[in-house]
């Protein structure tokens, strides 16, 4: 359209130095003058034109983009406000506020084919000088390879192709003001390791990613636990790698299926040798209608050896369901049971239990405010946290 608007606009100017020049027999010499200024500033809106008509013909070759290569910025980050109380017996309870997270992204196309992506993120709004609890990480930074339209192949730091929201956590995107424990405690959000990936689909609806990485590195001491074991390519031990496959399934409208297997040898990296492989999988149905929502998530580990088994880690499950009504484009409304247990293995307490509710508003859709209650079932003698959360997120 653009490209037709300057092609006329410079016949227009054509037609009308001509039709100046060929009335010129019936004009003055002053008046010639005159003309003739008019006819060289009209040259120059021509050739000007034409400057802008190759412009945009080379946009319109290079799909809208200004070159073949482009630098982007942008960014989340959220503020949490909470009042729990602590069921406990003598107890501490959680009143607090916390900038728990602001991240930069930046990414960079080198040409059609080849791609930057990178986020660096401040967690707990200070880190460094004795300040416990902050930390400054970067959350991805890989270089991206299309193969042909439908494969691709990334290394760097990446995030795991595990879980709903471990790939997709932006604070507009998800309900609730924290994220849900299973995506914490069972597959431990934000997590992402070094390696090389390959992704890609094929027929109309299967997609598959496939990954060897960097592993967890765990132990005893931790009790074996899956969050702590992560090491975030942190000149991470390179002992025993792990591979991660995923098969997602979009064939209808508004519903997603996927499954996601992990195996690593050895999960403390050869450091404990009453431990050894472990084994995630995880499946999970995003599903939307109309209004309605409903999320749900399964994922267990099993982790061979007699030091995990001898305190219940060689088993941790967590599962959680997620039902979710848009009242309309600014307000929703949601309620979540998660239950977890990272010592499933043994026959003690050791389940926890977690019901929130809440409400979502979006003043913009990269902007959203959330309030939620939530109420612990935890087992004897561990802290047990009831109360409201208020947060505001945002992404740009």
């Amino acid at each position: 359209m653009i490209r037709k608007t300057l092609l006329c606009s410079s016949i227009t100017i054509i037609l009308q130095t001509l039709t100046l020049s060929a009335s010129h027999a019936a004009v003055s010499d002053e008046d010639f003058n005159q003309l003739q200024s008019i006819v060289k500033d009209q040259s120059a809106q021509i050739s000007s034109l034409q400057e802008k008509l190759e412009l945009t013909a080379d946009m319109i070759d290079q799909g809208g983009r200004k070159s073949s290569s482009a630098t982007s910025i942008g960014g989340y980050g959220e503020l949490h406000y909470n009042n729990l109380k602590n069921q406990k017996a003598g107890g501490e309870d959680k009143k607090q506020i916390d900038m728990h997270r602001a991240v930069l992204f930046v990414s960079h196309e080198f040409n059609d084919n080849i791609r930057f992506w990178s986020e660096l993120e401040v967690e707990h709004s200070q880190a460094g000088d004795g300040k416990s609890g902050g930390e400054v990480s970067m959350e991805q930074a890989y270089v991206e390879f299309d193969i042909h339209d439908q494969l691709s192949v990334r290394s760097g730091m990446l995030l795991i192709p595990a879980g709903i929201i471990n790939e997709t956590h932006e604070p507009p995107t998800f309900y609730g003001v924290e994220r849900n424990p299973i995506e914490s405690k069972i597959v431990p959000s934000t997590w992402r390791e070094g390696g090389v990936a390959v992704s890609g689909r094929f027929g109309t609806a299967w997609g598959f990613d496939a990954a060897l990485h960097s592993g967890l590195s765990t132990s005893i001491a931790d009790k074996y636990g899956i969050r702590k074991g992560r090491k975030v390519a942190r000149q991470a031990p390179a002992n025993d790698l792990a591979v991660t496959t995923r098969l997602k399934w979009t064939g209808i409208p508004g519903l997603e299926l996927a499954a996601t297997a992990q195996y690593q040898p050895d999960v403390t990296q050869g450091t404990d040798a009453s431990a050894g492989s472990a084994l995630l999988t995880e499946a999970h149905v995003v599903w939307s209608h109309g209004p309605f929502a409903v999320r749900g998530l399964y994922a267990t580990w099993a982790l061979e050896g007699n030091g995990p088994k001898s305190i219940g880690a060689n088993e941790q499950t967590g599962w959680y369901i997620e039902p979710s009504y848009k009242v309309n484009s600014q307000w929703g409304v949601f309620t979540r049971y998660n239950n977890w247990d990272n010592q499933a293995g043994n026959s003690s307490d050791s389940e926890y239990a977690q019901l929130d509710a809440g409400v979502n508003y979006w003043p913009h859709p990269k902007i959203v405010v959330k309030a939620d209650y939530q109420r612990q079932s935890t087992p004897n003698g561990k802290d047990n946290y009831d109360g409201i959360n208020l947060g505001v997120g945002y992404q740009f």
